[in-house]
Formats: C-alpha cells, sequence, structure tokens
C-alpha cells in the first residue's frame, strides 16, 4: 500500500551511494547476495535475542534490496537480477518470524506459523498474478522500474519491513504483531486473488 509512496524518497537517498558503488566496479548482484547475507545474520541475531543488532541488520538488508535496483538500472538490468532479488526476497521475509520463533518458540512459534503461512498466500498470489501479466505482456504503470509486474496490496514490502522493526523495539508484543499482520495478510490475498480471476478471465 505505501511502496509506490516511498519510492522517489529511496531512489533520492541511494543514489549517490549506488554511483559510488558502480564506480567502484560493484554489481547489483554482488549487492543483492551481501544484502541477503546480512539478512541471515539478522535471523541468527533474532534467535538469540539480539533484537537491537537484528533491527540493524534488518535495516542493512533493505538499504541492501532497494540500492541494487538502483545499480542495476546505472548499468544494464538482468532477468537474473530481478529474478535473484524477488527470490531472496522472499526467503528473508520468511525466515524473520522464523528467528523469532527460535528466540522463544513456546511463546511464538504458532503465531510464527501462522504468519509464515499468510506471507505464503501473498507471495504466492503475487508471482502468479505476475507470470501471467508476463505472459500477456502487462506492465504495472505504478511500479515502471520493477523487472516483473509488481501487483500491490494492503501488506506490500514497506508494512512488512515496518513490521519487523516494531517486532524488533518490542518483541514481547510478536504473537499479537504476528496474529494482526497475518490477518491482513489474508486480506491481501483474497484482493489478489480477486484481481486475477478479474483480469485474466478471457482467454
Amino acid at each position: 500500500m505505501l511502496d509506490r509512496h516511498l519510492l522517489t524518497v529511496v531512489r533520492a537517498a541511494l543514489d549517490a551511494p549506488a554511483r559510488a558503488l558502480v564506480a567502484r566496479g560493484v554489481s547489483a548482484d554482488q549487492v543483492t547476495l551481501a544484502g541477503f547475507g546480512l539478512g541471515l545474520l539478522a535471523v541468527a541475531a533474532l534467535a538469540f535475542g539480539a533484537y537491537a543488532l537484528a533491527l540493524i541488520l534488518i535495516l542493512a538488508n533493505r538499504i541492501a534490496d532497494g540500492m541494487d535496483g538502483i545499480m542495476a538500472r546505472m548499468t544494464a538490468p538482468t532477468d537474473r537480477g530481478a529474478f535473484l532479488d524477488i527470490a531472496l526476497d522472499f526467503v528473508f521475509y520468511a525466515l524473520v518470524p522464523f528467528g523469532f520463533a527460535l528466540a522463544d518458540p513456546a511463546t511464538n512459534a504458532l503465531p510464527a506459523a501462522a504468519l509464515i503461512a499468510s506471507f505464503v498466500g501473498t507471495g504466492s498470489s503475487f508471482l502468479a498474478f505476475a507470470s501471467i501479466a508476463a505472459k500477456r505482456g502487462l506492465t504495472a504503470e505504478a511500479y515502471p522500474t520493477k523487472g516483473i509486474y509488481y501487483l500491490g496490496g494492503l501488506t506490500e514490502g514497506t508494512e512488512t519491513i515496518g513490521l519487523f522493526l516494531v517486532m524488533c523495539v518490542w518483541p514481547a508484543a510478536f504473537p499479537v504483531l504476528a496474529w494482526c499482520f497475518a490477518a491482513l495478510c489474508a486480506i491481501t490475498t483474497l484482493t489478489r486473488w480477486h484481481q486475477g480471476w478479474q483480469a485474466f478471465q478471457n482467454n
């Protein structure tokens, strides 16, 4: 819901460091992989209850995620880069709740499972729509620079990362936050199913 409104701000903030990395011969794919590595470290920090460190690493992961696309457009965007970016993003989103579950299995395991299951709904509906949209040659006007068709919704990347950061600040609230966001993700999934049903009703 908020992603499209933050795109311009993010690009403006990350343009200079992205140019500096490109000038030093760093590739967008390298930044994508480095960002994913930072995300894995965030999950490890969560598992050990180091929530402040996890928050910093999650932010670093998102900075890398924003920067790799900018760098790709400065050089030569590739299908491999787009694939790598979205594939690793979805794994990262699922691993963060898993990190909270590892930190406190008795309290967090069930709500973490519900949240991860809700991410399967939002992610699968997102990718299913994108695959058919690509087949039909459709593009998302609100996200013209995305490597695949970007289908919005109530819970997008901005909302998800905001949730993770709040969870790091108030880890005791994880169960309530996870259940509430899982419900919002369910709404997003249902609206995306409806959009796909309407958009692809004609062969």
